[in-house]
């Protein structure tokens, strides 16, 4: 009778890898920090010290005397600079003409790039690149070289646009468009989207290129029609791209300055066709209240941040 051996006891399991050393793990979770450290010391180089200086300012008596003299300080007079923007009537109406100004260049701007980005998803190769083309030359061309062709386009004594309508017989020799402050924020509203319209087309048309195109066949084999696809299926889709131009587009067109200030030393009338951009330098350039101006400045810069604040609460939410 055999006696069975006794089983050799099992091999004590490896135990689990650990993966990267604790010294290789530390410098892992350093690096995105020394990558975006560099970032971050040259924007708060750039517009930290411009937007503290502004602030400090908004708290001062600052004119011409501390301008050219800097042995003079100024004198610190609290919110009076805050107090007498808020109550002057001049700087309401120029702040409702600025908020109103800016949805309508923006919203108008994002719904013509979306339609000119579905344009491009639909036309061929060759009409796609001379599109792009297109906008690319208007997006790149600067603000002064095209602000001069627009006022040949609409001065009042020998501009095009007077011109052809007269030539379809309507009297309107040497009228200005200008001087009325309809015409001129109509003008000026034409001009800014003009400007803004190829960024946002690009960008949108960036997103609708990542759309799967067997995504929209199988709509359509379902019967769904182009209006549903485009509500259903790529205004979803791209609703994050629409959320980031819009908020863009808001900001930028808050503080446009450049196209009015043209605008108004065509033959605009200054003081009905003011928005914050331009009431902000003629109150520091033009009456020497460096104090009110950079009030103004601020307020603008905390408007900018309420208006954009829905925006940008959306995208990290998408985020997420």
């Amino acid at each position: 009778m055999s006696v069975d051996a006794p089983a050799s006891p099992a091999p004590e399991a490896a135990p689990p890898a650990t993966g990267a050393t604790p010294t290789r793990r530390r410098r892992r979770s350093l690096t995105p920090w020394l990558l975006i450290v560099p970032t971050l010391v040259i924007v708060i180089a750039a517009m930290g010290y411009p937007i503290f200086w502004q602030l400090k300012t908004s708290f001062q008596k600052y004119g011409l005397k501390q301008q050219f003299n800097p042995d003079l300080p100024p004198d610190f007079v609290g919110f009076d600079n805050y107090v007498k923007v808020l109550t002057n009537p001049d700087f309401l109406a120029v702040l409702g003409r600025s908020i109103l100004f800016c949805f309508l260049a923006a919203f108008i701007t994002v719904i013509l790039g979306f339609l000119l980005a579905l344009l491009m998803k639909r036309v061929g190769k060759v009409a796609r690149l001379i599109l792009q083309i297109a906008l690319l030359l208007a997006w790149a061309m600067p603000v002064a070289a095209s602000m001069t062709v627009w006022v040949w386009l609409v001065d009042w004594r020998n501009g095009v646009l007077n011109y052809l309508l007269g030539k379809l017989g309507l009297d309107v020799e040497g009228h200005n468009w200008l001087a009325d402050p309809t015409t001129f924020f109509v003008i000026a509203l034409i001009i800014v989207i003009w400007a803004a319209v190829p960024f946002v087309a690009l960008s949108i048309y960036a997103g609708l290129s990542q759309i799967s195109e067997e995504v929209l066949e199988a709509a359509q084999m379902d019967g769904a029609t182009g209006w549903q696809r485009t509500r259903h299926i790529v205004l979803p889709l791209i609703a994050p791209v629409l959320s980031i131009v819009l908020l863009l587009q808001i900001v930028w067109d808050l503080r446009v300055f450049t196209q009015i200030k043209f605008l108004q030393d065509a033959g605009g009338v200054a003081n009905a066709t003011d928005l914050l951009g331009t009431y902000i330098y003629k109150m520091g350039v033009g009456s020497a209240d460096f104090g009110s101006a950079a009030a103004v400045s601020v307020i603008m810069l905390l408007l900018t941040i309420a208006l954009s604040w829905y925006y940008v609460r959306s995208i990290m939410k998408e985020e997420d």
